[in-house]
């Protein structure tokens, strides 16, 4: 099966959570769902397996991986008001979950291998990697290679050698009509593979696999807000695909956004909009939360977002009122996520400042509407579509680069959006804005994604500010968008592991480290 096209929704602006990191939170909750469902509920008892090179071995802890695996283990919306009891919530459900450390070799950073014990005696080995902005994929099933990433309703059948491949050939699997069919042999016999774009009936698979000898039978729901299918196409996935699809239609970029994601998720244009505007009020409350002030034991920084506006008063601040909205508007918004409030991660939430508080907050000074807003951030979406396709969200293999930084690119293109700027003025702004920031290295310290990551965001929406006043002006990008973008990939898998999450930077220096024993000591 080829790799299905991203969805703005899936990877782009999303997931709603809370916590301070999408890869580490809202990818460990999805993750430890599906290893739920395959078990039928919460288990009995699972270990969990990191490894000591990648990020996690460092970071479960205080990056709040411990907390979305066990909450996707007790079958917990990680938007649920109590997630942070997550040890009590465990221990009263009569579950047992170890995380260890150990050197096994995991080819990315972000790895869980996952064994896990059910209740009425079922047992399975998972291996799978949350690939950023809490996307995931499982890739291994009980020593079976397998790719299963919560946009499907997944059918997994073990059969001895031969009986999966004679079940795929059967009336019950023709009938159903699952969008991929495939059978896998193994050392341990075989699998059969079935995706669905829509619900199937699965007491009549299950009577088929137990008539062909099946051993084990498991049915995974999806997780994702867009659906894949068999016959999924989209009309462009590259910046210079959009902009030649749109040449002599004039198309603005909320509306190529709305075409794309359209095709992408097979819905009307209108049901997209409406999404999207879901997305924006949910940013809304956060950042209205963020300005309320919220004090939460567990972070570095207290509530300063209502600072900008009471030295703005005094007259204390160098007069530039839209760029002072973006920066309250960014510091509220980050200040919400390390309060565990609820947030939209845009494209990550440790980058769940950037993208909303320039918008909102450049939005609200200037007069903009909601709906303005929205086609803004629709079109800031379809940037992030092409750092999908081209590049990646992760911070652990792409260094901060592509989170704050992928940020910026997305808000600058919504800026343009926002002022009426044609799509073509949408990418060039994206393109100087991901020049600016390209090689910024990722090294949050004491393991909180709190400092730097704050003015980090806050320097991806300024820089969004002028690079969105430089495209519209008609400043010379020089360099397209899409050549941008993989030159920041090629950047960020050149990084030094320490730089791309946890290990180096000021995350090392030592008041970092100080302040790591506090945090641990509290």
């Amino acid at each position: 099966m080829d790799r299905m096209p991203a969805s703005i929704f899936n990877d782009v602006i999303g997931p709603v959570m809370r916590g301070p990191s999408s890869s580490h939170v809202a990818g460990a909750a999805r993750i430890a769902a599906v290893v739920r469902q395959s078990v039928g509920s919460a288990p009995r008892r699972a270990v969990v397996d990191f490894d000591v090179n990648g990020s996690l071995a460092a970071s479960h802890d205080g990056h709040g991986t411990d907390m979305g695996f066990v909450c996707g283990m007790l079958g917990k919306e990680i938007t649920e008001p109590d997630v942070d009891r997550y040890a009590w919530l465990a221990e009263a459900a009569g579950v047992e979950i170890e995380f260890r450390i150990l050197d096994y070799g995991a080819e990315h950073p972000n790895n869980y291998r996952i064994e896990v014990w059910g209740r009425g005696g079922e047992h399975h080995l998972w291996e799978g990697v949350s690939v950023g902005g809490g996307m995931i994929e499982m890739r291994r099933y009980d020593g079976f290679d397998i790719s299963l990433c919560g946009d499907f309703y997944e059918v997994l059948v073990k059969f001895p050698h031969g009986g999966a491949a004679a079940m795929k050939s059967s009336r019950a699997v023709a009938d159903s009509a699952p969008d991929f069919a495939q059978a896998l042999e193994g050392g341990g016999g075989s699998l059969l593979s079935l995706k669905y774009s829509k619900a199937p009936e699965p007491e009549a698979l299950r009577v088929a696999a137990a008539e062909h000898g099946a051993l084990d039978f498991v049915l995974i729901a999806p997780m994702l807000p867009t659906l894949s299918r068999a016959d999924c196409a989209v009309p462009f996935s590259t910046a210079g695909e959009m902009l030649a699809y749109n040449e002599g239609r004039g198309l603005a970029m909320w509306e190529l956004a709305a075409e794309y994601e359209a095709a992408r998720g097979g819905t009307a244009k209108e049901d997209v909009l409406e999404k999207m505007r879901g997305l924006v009020s949910i940013m809304e409350g956060a950042l209205k939360e963020g300005l309320a002030g919220k004090e939460y034991a567990d972070r570095i920084l207290g509530p300063q977002a209502y600072l900008i506006e009471a030295a703005c008063k005094e007259g204390a601040l160098i007069p530039c009122d839209i760029l002072n909205n973006v920066i309250k508007s960014v510091t509220a918004i980050m200040e919400t996520k390390s309060a565990m409030g609820v947030v939209v991660a845009a494209p990550t939430a440790g980058s769940c400042g950037c993208l909303p508080g320039t918008l909102l907050g450049a939005g609200f000074a200037l007069g903009k509407s909601k709906e303005e807003i929205t086609r803004a951030m629709l079109a800031a979406g379809l940037v992030g579509i092409f750092i999908a396709e081209g590049a990646t969200f992760a911070a652990e293999v792409g260094g901060c680069q592509v989170e704050c930084g992928a940020g910026s690119g997305m808000a600058a293109a919504g800026l343009v959006q926002l002022m009426g700027g044609s799509a073509e003025r949408c990418a060039d702004a994206a393109s100087m804005a991901l020049q600016n920031i390209t090689g910024l290295a990722c090294d949050p310290v004491a393991n909180r994604v709190e400092v730097p990551c704050l003015g980090k965001n806050v320097m991806g929406g300024s820089n969004a500010v002028a690079s969105a006043n430089m495209a519209l002006a008609g400043y010379d990008k020089v360099i397209p968008l899409d050549e941008t973008i993989a030159a920041m990939y090629d950047v960020g898998l050149k990084l030094p592991l320490e730089l791309r999450c946890t290990f180096g930077g000021l995350g090392k220096s030592p008041t970092a480290l100080r302040l790591l024993e506090k945090m641990k000591n509290r």
